[in-house]
């Protein structure tokens, strides 16, 4: 699912979109930028990531193998206050019922941060609430690799997931963008790179913040 600048954000009691916390795991700023100050540039990556979820983008449902697969389906957890659309889940048949398996696809191939899956296990949480089973395991299916990578919604996952729904729920009732911490690999891989500027705006904080130091120690007399 990917994310845009007109999705809704946790301001005047709407839900947080789901995508919005992948982006939060990625840079607390990035999500900040994007659903709060409604900032959104295209790069190669999320072009890409666009063309991607267009076969998901319609919502469909299908039996393949006794699988119910339903895409673009539409999910939210009231208690959460998450919402978003997910872009295909597998009801597995079972004896009690249909357990969920959520699907969410990614351009490119896993990574080493936890974003996609702490999107993934909202995506679990919203179906626990909505069909009252349990959720113990979804997928991440790559573009560049061509296959599913099973994620188990454990404990440390699940916590992870609720702590940045609160974290950025926070943020997003502050209104107040995050300054920025520059990471290179990350930074050169974000499509808000040049609205973000976060080597310039990092040195500008930093001088700012050595200016009103050096200026408060000269007016208490306080030699540096």
């Amino acid at each position: 699912m990917s994310g845009t600048a007109q999705q809704p954000d946790a301001r005047d009691g709407e839900p947080i979109p789901l995508s919005a916390l992948q982006h939060a795991v990625y840079c607390m700023r990035q999500a900040a930028l994007i659903h709060l100050e409604r900032m959104w540039a295209e790069n190669l990556f999320t072009a890409e990531g666009h063309v991607m979820h267009l076969a998901s983008s319609i919502p469909a449902t299908r039996r393949h193998r006794g699988v119910r697969r339903v895409t673009a389906l539409a999910i939210a957890s009231k208690r959460l206050g998450i919402a978003g659309v997910a872009d295909l889940v597998e009801f597995i048949p079972g004896v009690d019922g249909e357990t969920p398996y959520p699907v969410e696809f990614k351009r490119g191939k896993p990574k080493l941060h936890r974003a996609d899956e702490v999107q993934l296990c909202a995506q679990a949480l919203c179906l626990e609430e909505m069909t009252g089973h349990g959720v113990p395991e979804g997928a991440l299916y790559y573009g560049q690799t061509k296959r599913r990578v099973p994620v188990p919604f454990d404990n440390d996952l699940r916590a992870l997931t609720k702590d940045t729904i609160a974290r950025l729920r926070e943020v997003l009732r502050s209104e107040h963008t995050p300054p920025p911490v520059y990471e290179s690999r990350r930074c050169r891989a974000c499509s808000l790179m040049d609205l973000c500027r976060p080597r310039v705006m990092a040195q500008d904080a930093r001088r700012w913040r050595d200016q009103t130091l050096s200026s408060l120690l000269d007016d208490t007399g306080v030699a540096p």
